[in-house]
C-alpha cells in the first residue's frame, strides 16, 4: 500500500493485503478418514441429523477449543473430559482420537446429570462400534437447548451408519457438513492442498479441509460455533493445540452475528498423519506453511458464516491498521461489526459513519483467555483484558465500501453512491488508527427483520 512518507497509507479504501493461501469451495477428505452421515430422526423435518468422522487407522492427534459459556452442553462438557483422559498434561485442550460424533436438532445444553448420561451412552455406542475406547471419542451437538437426545433412535443410527456409511471420499465429508446444519441456509467447506517436507525430503501432497454450520446465537471467545478442521499431516497433539489456538483468536473470535455465545461452540482439529510428510515442528518453513493453510480453512470458514447470518443479507468485513498492536486493532474491528446501529446501517445501506466512530469508540480490548490464546504471557493478559482502548481522534480514517468518508474530520461524499455501493454480498470498512504495526479484522453481518422473526418463533 503506498505511503504517504508519515508513515499513514495513502489510501485505506482497500481491502489489507493477506499472505494466506486461497482456499477451495469443497470438502476434501484428507487421507487416514472416513466419515458419513445418516437421519436417526432428532429432527421432525427428516434431514440428515447424524454424522461420524472417524480415524481410519486408530487414534490421532487433535486439539479443540470450547466455549465459554456457563451453560456449556453436554457435548462440551464431556468432550473436555476425554481429551484430558487420553492427554491429562493438556488439560482438555488436546488428546488422541478415534471418532467424531454431531448430532443436530438438539442441543442437549442445561440438561443437567441426566443429559450428560445421554452423551455417556453415544460416547460409548460409537466407541463400540469403532471398536475404541469411549474417551477415544469426541462430539458436538446443536440444536434446541433443554431438549434431551432421543438416545433410543440414536444409539442404533451410530451403530448402523459405521457399520454400512463411512466412506474414505470427498462427498462424505460434505454429508458431514450437510448433517450439521439447522438454521444455515446451506453447508460451509473450505480446503487448502500443500506439500510438505516428508521423511526423506521430498514434497509430500497435503490436504487440510474444514466443515462448519453455525449461523445464529453466534459470538464466540476461545471457541467457534461447530467446526472440525482435518489434515493429514504429521503433527504432535499438543503442537496442532498451540497451532490451533492462536488461529482461533484471529478468526472465529472476531466473528459475531448476535452478540450471544453459544452454550455448544466448538472446533476441533485432527490430524491423521497419513499423507507421509515428517513432523512438522515449531518454528520451521513446515509449520507456517501448515499454519497458513489451516488459518486460511478458519478464515474462510468464518466468513461463510458471517455471510449466512440469520436473516443476513450482508457480510461485514471491518479491517483496521495502525494500531499499537494486533490486539488493539483486533479489539476495534470486533466492536464495530458487533454494533447494533452499525448493523442496521448496513441494511439500510445507510454511509452513516457516525455508527462506526461510535462503535471504535466503544472498544474494549478482549477478555484474559483469548489475550492469552494470542500470544500475551498471563500476566499481560490479565493486565489488558477488557481495557478501553485509547484512540487519537484526529488520527481515526474511516471507509465505507471503497470511498474515504473522515479522516480526523468529515470528508465530502457522494451519499448515492456509497449507499449504491452497500448493496453489495460483502460491505468492506476499513479503519486506520495511526501509523503502529498493529492490524486485524473483525467479521458480522446486517441486522434485518427477518433476524427478529426467525429468531421470535425459534422454539414454536
Amino acid at each position: 500500500m503506498p505511503d504517504t512518507g508519515t508513515g499513514r497509507p495513502a489510501s485505506i479504501a482497500g481491502p489489507l493485503p493477506s499472505a494466506l493461501p486461497a482456499t477451495e469451495p469443497l470438502a476434501a477428505l484428507p487421507l487416514g478418514f472416513r466419515a458419513g452421515a445418516a437421519t436417526a430422526g432428532i429432527k421432525a423435518s427428516g434431514k440428515p441429523d447424524l454424522s461420524v468422522v472417524a480415524a481410519a487407522h486408530g487414534p490421532v492427534p487433535a486439539a479443540a477449543t470450547f466455549t465459554t459459556n456457563r451453560f456449556a452442553s453436554a457435548p462440551v462438557l464431556l468432550s473436555r473430559a476425554h481429551l484430558a483422559e487420553t492427554e491429562p498434561d493438556g488439560g482438555g485442550g488436546y488428546g488422541m482420537v478415534a471418532g467424531l460424533l454431531s448430532t443436530s436438532g438438539c442441543a442437549n445444553a442445561a440438561t443437567g446429570d441426566a443429559g450428560l448420561e445421554d452423551q455417556r451412552r453415544l460416547a460409548e455406542a460409537l466407541a463400540v462400534s469403532l471398536g475404541t475406547a469411549p474417551e477415544r471419542t469426541l462430539a458436538v451437538s446443536t440444536g434446541l437447548i433443554g431438549t434431551r437426545l432421543p438416545v433410543e433412535k440414536v444409539a442404533p443410527a451410530i451403530a448402523r451408519l459405521v457399520a454400512d456409511g463411512l466412506r474414505a471420499e470427498d462427498a462424505a465429508f460434505g454429508d458431514v457438513a450437510e448433517a450439521l446444519r439447522t438454521t444455515d441456509s446451506h453447508p460451509k467447506w473450505a480446503t487448502v492442498r500443500l506439500t510438505l517436507p516428508g521423511p526423506d525430503g521430498r514434497a509430500v501432497p497435503i490436504v487440510v479441509s474444514g466443515v462448519a454450520k453455525g449461523v445464529g446465537m453466534i459470538h464466540p471467545r476461545m471457541a467457534t460455533m461447530l467446526a472440525y478442521v482435518l489434515t493429514d499431516a504429521t503433527i504432535a497433539a499438543d503442537a496442532l493445540h498451540r497451532m490451533l489456538r492462536p488461529i482461533v483468536a484471529r478468526t472465529w473470535d472476531q466473528l459475531s452475528v448476535d452478540g450471544d455465545t453459544s452454550t455448544s461452540d466448538t472446533v476441533f482439529l485432527l490430524a491423521s498423519g497419513a499423507a507421509g510428510s515428517a513432523p512438522v515442528a515449531e518454528g520451521t518453513a513446515a509449520w507456517a506453511a501448515l499454519s497458513g493453510a489451516v488459518e486460511a480453512v478458519a478464515r474462510t470458514l468464518a466468513r461463510l458464516q458471517a455471510a449466512d447470518g440469520e436473516g443476513a443479507h450482508s457480510l461485514i468485513t471491518c479491517q483496521v491498521s495502525g494500531a499499537v498492536d494486533d490486539v488493539e486493532a483486533r479489539a476495534l474491528a470486533r466492536a464495530v461489526v458487533v454494533s447494533p446501529l452499525l448493523k442496521a446501517a448496513v441494511h439500510g445501506r445507510d454511509p452513516n459513519w457516525g455508527r462506526v466512530a461510535g462503535a471504535l469508540g466503544n472498544a474494549q480490548v478482549a477478555d484474559a483467555a483469548v489475550l492469552e490464546a494470542a500470544g500475551l504471557s498471563a500476566t499481560e493478559a490479565a493486565l489488558r483484558a477488557g481495557r478501553r482502548v485509547d484512540l487519537d481522534q484526529a488520527s481515526v480514517r474511516i471507509a465505507i465500501a471503497g470511498t474515504e468518508v473522515f479522516a480526523g474530520t468529515p470528508l465530502p461524499f457522494d451519499k448515492g453512491a456509497v449507499s449504491a455501493a452497500m448493496a453489495a454480498d460483502e460491505v468492506l470498512i476499513r479503519v486506520a488508527v495511526g501509523d503502529g504495526p498493529g492490524s486485524g479484522e473483525a467479521f458480522g453481518c446486517d441486522l434485518s427483520e427477518e433476524y427478529v422473526i426467525e429468531n421470535s418463533e425459534y422454539s414454536t
